[in-house]
């Protein structure tokens, strides 16, 4: 928790002395310029990505698999986005590395490589460590396909009807 409390006091102020200093060196208005540039482009590759994303999403759903890449790389894109639309260069420069698709890979691997996945089997009764690669080509924890999935119960076919 202290690591949180120091970065919003470190934050800020990085962000500012910045500021500062390009502002000292280009002038105020094209500092605020450049701000809101960045925020208007960034703004517009976030949709695309994910709209991207989204898709893939989709797509892998439709196959009958979880789509877990896409939904990490879903945060990581809200994360980025967040960076955007607060001003400043520093947190645009790391807003803009959660867009581009192979820095936001590379932020994926690596912060969940200091992670361990768990998973529960299908059947409920152990689990097991998942592989600490999050894009396996096929042993990825997220995979699941409809043939692995037991029935529990019975299936019980009802009829319902409204009586107000």
């Amino acid at each position: 928790m202290p690591i949180l409390f120091v970065l919003f006091i470190l934050i800020p102020i990085v962000e500012i002395t910045v500021l500062i200093k390009v502002g000292e060196a280009i002038g105020a208005w094209y500092t605020i310029g450049l701000v809101l540039l960045s925020a208007f482009i960034g703004v517009n590759m976030l949709r695309i990505q994910g709209l991207s994303t989204l898709t893939r999403a989709q797509q892998r759903m439709s196959q009958g698999d979880m789509p877990g890449q896409e939904m990490i790389e879903g945060i990581v894109l809200a994360v980025g986005g967040a960076m955007l639309i607060t001003p400043g260069f520093v947190t645009d420069f790391f807003g803009f590395c959660c867009l581009i698709p192979f820095t936001r890979k590379w932020i994926i691997t690596h912060a969940l490589s200091r992670f361990t996945v768990v998973t529960a089997h299908q059947t409920g009764d152990s689990f097991h460590e998942a592989p600490s690669d999050p894009f396996p080509p096929e042993s990825s924890p997220f995979k699941s396909s409809k043939k692995d999935i037991p029935r529990q119960g019975d299936i019980i076919d009802g009829e319902y009807r409204r009586e107000d």
